[in-house]
């Protein structure tokens, strides 16, 4: 899907040639990549900031609305239709950052420059978002109408979709989220709102926080006349005492205000051309010890769960003087063939790099499963030069694909060879493209072997990668463990996601986490239920609801490098401007997504959908759709016999329409795929329209009888044959020539817009 998206672009761009700028441009027209830039030209041109298109299926339209011009006459249509980069008027950016979650807003409009104001068009919006982002909606108004998504019910959407025809709309990639404004008059103005939130990333002890926003030079409007304004918004609350230290910025910041744990600033510049690089921006907000707080809130008025809510967080610090935890890591890898090729190979790459991260007084251990399942060796291995490079040489001998993903065994056996750990933190990395039957089943297995485990149980830590394996099982087996859950939905980033949930694990500061005295309140929900361990390499962040009184002296506890215990006290305090819901939104819905579907639970169900419905984040069990209001002006009859003016004899008239969008949910996993070894990946294949097939299917045939029968062959039968028959031959072979040929003409016409 990226793929074709990233060629209708380019097909795009050399239609916008057509198109008549004037003499009083600014810009040159747009620039194609060099032939040496196109090694990857679904990179090049997937959209790095947000985006509009002008969706052209008939390259006939494409004129300035303004400057009509000459235009060559365009034989054919675009299939699939190319993509026009409209030009940006206006650019705001928005974030709000909080704790570990930045919420981001961007406000601009687009002009419909490259389509005749007699035509109309489908406009196209791309947002990409920054790290784990999720979409939370988007706006768009233009004349007389306007459009704004929502999230219904999952039952309600296909009910709707039975009666209105479904829009285009969903994920090109994990994180560039796509809309369609339907049928645009040419030279319009687009006013659109695009909300996301997003992780910050977390080292020694600064924050990170990186948003899209690098506009190619073709979205600069060519007319000098038009003033171009950059702004920009930015607003940190750290949730600590401690002071807010600015570390860097891409774009120059002017500070607006400081006070003990935030900063406000902002940024507005007349521009010759868009912002090229993307906004980034970092910050330090804790001390080189362990340091943590409590927020409470009451529960907003429309909250569907009107407990009150608190959060909590740790910071590890940087963490010099405190002593390491000693770790039994067992890596559990799914080599079904669906991982033949670069999963296998990024997997084997990570492995490596963290083997080679463990310290002399570890030990470890590689098992591996399909059908059957491997060991590298019956027993734990400590960590030395020659065992490290034995385990890799085991791994590229192998690690070979088979049929078959058996997962409880090989989980069983990692259990099994840490049940004796002493003195140190027992680790199983389990890395899977797969969904199975019994997932249930092992979940429930594994809560039994944990909970006989002593005082340290091991740690799963699950990896999940691409869409056929149930994402929610395995952050279901992380959260049973308190491990780590990572995923990555297609196959471009596996040995980064992977390496990234290896340096966290492997980086355990604090074991054990509990809170006290959460137990002295009335009712207490804690999500996750199961807190995680704490890391050098990300703060803890959670979240819960409660009734009864908050006690005013509240401790965390947990045990350090040498098992010894730790205690340190967290500062309460209202969080009163800070939307405590909005910022753990995305965590709790997936987190109680995975406990529903553990058990099947209806009551859990519906709370999912309320809580998804309630705080734009998308879900499971909800849809989005897009809601289209048309203002239409309908004359009012006068029965008084009185004259009135047209303005007062015309009332304005609102036409509501609800869009159904394509559902573009993950899903629990597919069986059948697993089953069947499809390699993992991101979006569906485009199938063939009937035509393809009829030529495919043709050209299959002409192929296969030319491959049987040779010209004399041809030549004795065409003699043997009557008139009528050698008229209806001729009138077959002429039509599926002309399919052909037709196909070809028209990719060329619209690949070269009509001026070849």
């Amino acid at each position: 899907m990226a793929e074709d998206f990233a060629r209708a672009v380019e097909d795009g761009l050399k239609l916008a040639k057509r198109i008549y700028l004037g003499n009083d441009r600014a810009v040159a027209a747009p620039r194609l990549a060099a032939p040496m830039e196109r090694t990857s030209t679904a990179q090049a041109y997937l959209p790095s900031s947000p985006m509009v298109y002008a969706v052209i299926p008939d390259p006939g339209i494409v004129d300035n609305p303004d400057l009509p011009s000459y235009q060559p006459h365009v034989h054919g249509r675009c299939d699939p239709p190319a993509l026009i980069p409209l030009q940006m008027n206006a650019i705001e950016l928005d974030v709000d950052c909080y704790l570990d979650t930045a919420l981001v807003t961007v406000t601009g409009t687009w002009r419909v420059h490259c389509v005749m104001g007699s035509k109309r068009c489908d406009c196209r919006i791309a947002v990409p978002m920054g790290e784990q982002g999720s979409i939370l909606g988007v706006e768009v108004e233009i004349t007389r109408k306007s459009y704004a998504t929502q999230l219904i019910a999952a039952q309600d959407g296909n009910e709707l979709e039975k009666t209105t025809q479904t829009q285009s709309g969903g994920f090109l990639k994990p994180n560039i989220f796509t809309l369609t404004v339907p049928q645009v008059d040419g030279g319009t103005n687009l006013a659109i709102k695009m909300s996301w939130s997003q992780k910050l990333t977390y080292k020694e002890g600064e924050f990170f926080l990186d948003i899209p926003f690098n506009f190619p030079e073709y979205v600069t409007p060519a007319v000098k006349k038009i003033s171009k304004r950059e702004k920009i918004y930015l607003s940190v609350d750290a949730g600590t005492e401690t002071e807010v230290v600015c570390k860097g910025s891409s774009h120059q910041l002017k500070e607006k205000m400081r006070n003990s744990g935030t900063l406000r600033f902002s940024y507005e510049a007349d521009v010759l051309k868009w912002s090229n690089t993307d906004f980034s921006f970092s910050y330090t907000a804790s001390s080189s010890n362990i340091v943590g707080g409590l927020f409470l809130q009451s529960a907003p008025v429309h909250d569907v769960d009107q407990r009150d809510v608190f959060s909590f967080y740790l910071f590890p610090g940087k963490q010099q003087k405190i002593k390491a935890f000693k770790r039994e890591v067992v890596f559990v890898v799914d080599v079904s063939k669906s991982m033949t090729g670069k999963p296998l190979e990024d997997v084997n790459n990570a492995i490596s790099k963290a083997l080679s991260k463990l310290r002399p007084g570890d030990s470890f251990n590689i098992i591996t499963f399909s059908d059957d399942t491997s060991l590298f060796s019956t027993s734990m291995e400590l960590v030395t030069p020659d065992s490290v490079e034995r385990g890799i040489e085991w791994m590229n001998k192998n690690f070979v694909v088979a049929d078959g993903t058996n997962m409880l065994p090989p989980l069983e056996k990692a259990v099994e060879m840490l049940s004796n750990t002493r003195g140190s933190v027992p680790m199983i990395f389990f890395v899977t493209d797969g969904s199975v039957e019994d997932e249930r089943h092992i979940c429930n297995v594994m809560k039994k072997r944990l909970a006989s485990g002593g005082s340290v149980s091991p740690r799963i830590h699950t990896f999940g990668l691409g869409v056929f394996c149930n994402h929610y099982f395995l952050q279901k087996l992380a959260n049973l463990s308190r491990g780590q859950h990572e995923s990555v939905y297609n196959t471009d980033h596996i040995e980064e996601r992977l390496d990234k949930l290896f340096t966290r694990a492997l980086s355990t500061v604090l074991l054990n986490i509990t809170i006290e005295p959460l137990q002295d309140l009335d009712e207490v929900e804690v999500y996750p239920s199961n807190i995680p361990d704490l890391t050098s390499s990300s703060p803890l962040m959670i979240y819960g609801r409660y009734r009864g009184k908050f006690p005013e002296n509240v401790k965390a506890n947990g045990l350090l490098g040498d098992f010894s215990s730790f205690s340190v006290e967290l500062t309460v305090q209202s969080a009163k401007d800070m939307p405590l819901d909005k910022v753990f939104a995305k965590n709790v819905i997936d987190l109680l997504t995975a406990e529903a579907w553990l058990s099947e639970d209806k009551q859990l169900i519906e709370k999912v959908t309320k809580l998804s419905i309630q705080t734009g984040v998308p879900s499971e069990y909800t849809r989005m759709i897009q809601l289209e209001n048309t203002e239409e002006a309908s004359k009012q009859s006068d029965t008084g016999g009185n004259k009135k003016t047209a303005s007062n004899s015309e009332k304005q008239k609102l036409i509501s329409r609800t869009i159904p969008l394509q559902n573009f949910s993950i899903g629990f996993g597919d069986i059948t795929a697993t089953r069947e070894n499809v390699p993992p990946g991101y979006g569906e294949q485009r199938a063939p329209d009937a035509a393809e097939k009829f030529v495919k299917a043709a050209s299959s045939c002409c192929v296969s009888l030319c491959n049987k029968c040779c010209c004399m062959c041809c030549v004795q039968c065409c003699t043997k044959l009557n008139d009528q028959c050698v008229l209806v031959f001729t009138q077959l072979f002429t039509a599926l020539a002309c399919i052909a040929c037709f196909e070809c003409c028209t990719n060329v016409c619209c690949a070269c817009g009509g001026e070849d």
